[in-house]
């Protein structure tokens, strides 16, 4: 899940760099400020959920999603990572509908919801 969340939180941190990593260089981005833009913030989430339109980076999120939650955010960056998290816990605590059909699309067995379980609930 934090993979998802990691995805689904900015298209900024997910353009797949040359290396084993995603690029880099939206890392310093003041997520909060973000997350609390509720406009920003759900315009990301309907890119994501094929219900609204996207920008270059949310297209570049979007295929990602998958391959970063088949192998538990390996290419993510500890900002990314970190991220990740913070966003999961802004959209369970304040958009759990969003978070709902966000876990419903990219999880609908719930395979990674139970793999990652035990994190998403000290979140």
């Amino acid at each position: 899940m934090h993979v998802l969340i990691l995805l689904l939180a900015l298209p900024i941190s997910f353009v797949l760099a040359q290396d084993e990593t995603y690029n880099t260089r939206y890392d310093s981005l003041k997520l909060q400020e973000v997350l609390q833009n509720r406009r920003l913030t759900m315009s990301y989430v309907k890119c994501i959920l094929d219900k609204g339109r996207c920008t270059a980076e949310g297209r570049e999120l979007k295929s990602h999603i998958s391959e970063a939650l088949q192998n538990g955010c390996a290419k993510c960056t500890g900002a990314q990572f970190k991220g990740a998290k913070q966003v999961i816990k802004h959209l369970i605590n304040h958009e759990p509908k969003s978070w709902k059909e966000l876990v419903k699309k990219y999880d609908p067995e719930r395979v990674y919801m139970q793999k990652y379980e035990h994190e998403l609930k000290n979140l």
